[in-house]
């Protein structure tokens, strides 16, 4: 992922806002996550720096735009908004193992990473199952035929398939 390092040293003590739009911040990681992202104006990110202490800040933050991904069930386009707002509060060494510091000092300076508030906070707020429509029906299980366009011809089951498996599990005798 492009790395967006803001020297906290370049701050002052009443803020400071930044805006990103660069395309590679958006479309180059959804790749790496395997997010099919289509879109020619990707989405906005703004934020603003506030100084909290010497190794300390918030961040406040939205997220505006469109972005274009596959539908969760029949994999069409689906155009999904994003409008997100934001505060971060981040503290020098104050991360989990798993995760990289946002906020970290090198070379005796503060630094920020705003490249990687920006993209946690944009992978928050996409759906977790974006539909091209509300009433999107899908593909059909058997011949993967989309639902969308009329029946497909294959038999429908009227009964809950979970049912059948219900109905297919032994039971273990009592000793």
């Amino acid at each position: 992922m492009t790395k967006y390092i803001i020297s906290m040293a370049d701050i002052p003590a009443e803020g400071r806002e930044f805006l990103f739009s660069e395309q590679e911040l958006w479309l180059e990681p959804c790749k790496d996550f395997h997010i099919e992202a289509k879109t020619k104006t990707p989405v906005e990110g703004r934020l603003t720096v506030l100084p909290q202490g010497p190794k300390s800040c918030l961040v406040r933050g939205q997220l505006e735009g469109q972005i274009t991904l596959p539908c969760d069930r029949c994999n069409a386009d689906s155009a999904v908004t994003i409008s997100e707002h934001f505060d971060v509060y981040e503290e020098v060494g104050d991360t989990d193992e798993a995760d990289e510091p946002r906020l970290f000092e090198e070379d005796g300076q503060v630094k920020l990473d705003a490249g990687a508030i920006l993209w946690e906070q944009f992978l928050l707020a996409l759906p977790a199952k974006p539909l091209c429509r509300e009433d999107c029906k899908g593909l059909c299980p058997k011949c993967g035929a989309d639902l969308n366009k009329g029946d497909c011809g294959c038999e429908t089951q009227s009964a809950d398939p979970r049912l059948a498996v219900l109905r297919g599990l032994k039971i273990p005798d009592k000793k």
